[in-house]
């Protein structure tokens, strides 16, 4: 909206300037009147217009005086003087106070017209300048995070090079120039349970953002340290300390019950050495992460690890993997259940299981069902489809303690050879396939809440290709599929007239009576109660 005030102390100057204006043409869509330059002080105070016309000689403030307020109260407005007095030195102070144009009374049209086309065109000029400023700014606050997860990053990422890093952090992100000496420590998020990572799904950024700001809270306040997210592993979320004054086991302490507090989660974090900073942070963050991936996932005592204890007596995946092969072969539950067991019999006399580990026989595994389907005589799928059917669990098998979970990786190992089993058997046939075995489930389970995710986690497959090879079997995806089955049941129900319409729709699996007759009626052509009627009149 472009508001113009004119301030002369004379109506009828005000009335010819209102008329000879084009005002529609230049986009001005309000006009204020002031009678001298104090009422027009009052009225940019009030009103906030964008252009201002003052004459020169005006009662209690005059025209110098009111250029002048303008400049140093609000100088993004533009001001147009126009005068009866062809006055060198009122033109010389119009210049200086920033006016844009000088006019003689009496008014020329043309002159005025000009003066505020000119005017305008420097007001919209400087609105589109804002604009662009106000959105490199909110674009800069948005890379600043980065920026600082980068410089941090490379401050961990080896020899070299320390020094300006430490500098520029210092200099942009406020870094105390007294950090003498810092220790690093590490959460990672890969070493959270399955409960904890699917309730982010798709959105691993928010967990990254949560732990960080819980980190932040702690560190920056009386400047402790600080937290970042780790760009080249970014699971990863390192801290360094380098305030010594309060002991780190504290600080981390607070750190971690804050993290309990918000994901109801026991987190273990690694600690390496207070070494000299900027030149130890690698090192330090080198030690950290050894310590928490070597912790013993096996012990439920202690959260912070430091000291990471040498590797444990190594056991390979591989010298069990003719014993799975087999069992995967054969198709037999219970021979996969046993070949499980054997292994995790063999794992049990370790004493220690590390994270470090878990994740390599989770490598052994991705690599030795590629062997088989490889070297399978059978044809097999390709592609997305034999991606999808060895798909690894994105979770490490830990409890909500971060300890090895014996249960949950006996199923996550038994569903892999489960999968497994159906492409090197090659079960084609409609009963044992398993976009079948998924519909069965369906139907026999259609009153529960159940997911396209409860799917997957089931039959151990990706929700890409259960959904994908879902409608190419049926032609509709698995939620139209579950919603026809309940129908189909509650047209049943429906032949009951003792059953109430909410009653029907709680048995087949709806909470919300409403939702459900909006289902039922787009499937139907017609409402339960319309149905329940026509059925009872046959």
């Amino acid at each position: 909206m472009m508001k113009v005030l004119i301030a002369d102390d004379e109506k009828h100057v005000r009335d010819a300037i209102k008329m000879l204006a084009d005002w529609d043409e230049h986009g001005v869509t309000g006009i204020l009147e002031a009678s001298d330059g104090q009422a027009a002080v009052e009225l940019i105070a009030e009103e906030s217009p964008q252009i201002v016309m003052t004459d020169m000689r005006m009662p209690r403030m005059d025209g110098t005086k009111l250029l002048e307020w303008i400049k140093d109260n609000r100088p993004d407005v533009k001001t147009i003087v126009i005068s009866g007095y062809d006055d060198f030195e009122l033109v010389r102070h119009t210049i200086r106070s920033g006016g844009l144009d000088y006019i003689l009374k009496p008014v020329d049209p043309d002159a005025l017209n000009e003066a505020l086309e000119k005017a305008v065109e420097a007001v919209r000029k400087e609105a589109l300048q804002d604009r662009l400023s106000t959105r490199q700014n909110m674009e800069l606050n948005r890379m600043r995070p980065h920026y600082a997860d980068k410089l941090l990053t490379d401050l961990i990422g080896g020899p070299g090079g320390k020094e300006e890093l430490a500098r520029q952090l210092r200099d942009e992100f406020g870094l105390p120039d007294s950090a003498g000496s810092c220790r690093a420590a590490v959460i990672s998020a890969a070493q959270l349970d399955h409960e904890v990572l699917d309730k982010f799904g798709q959105m691993p950024e928010l967990l990254y953002f949560t732990l960080i700001n819980i980190c932040n809270e702690v560190l920056l306040s009386g400047q402790k340290g600080i937290a970042f997210h780790h760009l080249g592993r970014p699971e990863e979320i390192v801290m360094l300390l380098w305030d010594e004054t309060m002991p780190h086991q504290a600080v981390l302490e607070n750190i971690r019950q804050g993290i309990d507090l918000t994901l109801h989660r026991q987190v273990h974090i690694g600690a390496g050495s207070c070494l000299p900073f900027p030149q130890g942070t690698a090192a330090s963050y080198q030690e950290a992460r050894l310590a928490l991936w070597r912790r013993n996932a096996l012990s439920g005592s202690g959260w912070l690890h430091a000291d990471a204890p040498q590797p444990p007596k190594p056991l390979r995946l591989s010298s069990h993997e003719e014993s799975f092969r087999l069992a995967a072969l054969s198709g037999s539950a219970e021979k996969i259940g046993a070949a499980v067991d054997a292994w995790m019999s063999r794992v049990g006399e370790l004493g220690a299981v590390t994270p470090e580990q878990l994740e390599q026989w989770n490598a052994e595994w991705d690599w030795m069902l590629k062997q088989w389907m490889d070297h399978n005589d059978s044809p097999s799928p390709d592609g997305p489809e034999k991606d999808a059917l060895l798909e690894l669990p994105r979770s490490l098998p830990l409890d909500p303690q971060g300890r090895l979970s014996f249960p949950l990786w006996k199923a996550q190992y038994e569903g892999r050879l489960t999968a497994a089993s159906r492409m090197l058997t090659q079960r084609h046939s409609r009963e044992n396939h398993i976009i079948y075995d998924i519909a069965a489930y369906l139907e026999n389970h259609y009153a529960e809440d159940i997911s396209l995710q409860d799917m997957a986690a089931r039959f151990f497959l990706s929700r890409e290709y259960i959904s994908r090879r879902f409608k190419q079997e049926f032609g509709v995806n698995i939620s139209d599929f579950l919603a026809g089955v309940r129908i189909e049941k509650a047209k049943l129900l429906l032949l009951n007239p003792q059953l109430r319409i909410a009653q029907v729709a709680e048995m087949v699996g709806y909470q919300d009576e409403k939702y459900f007759s909006k289902v039922f009626k787009k499937q139907e052509g017609q409402t339960p109660n319309e149905y329940r009627k026509e059925q009872a009149v046959r």
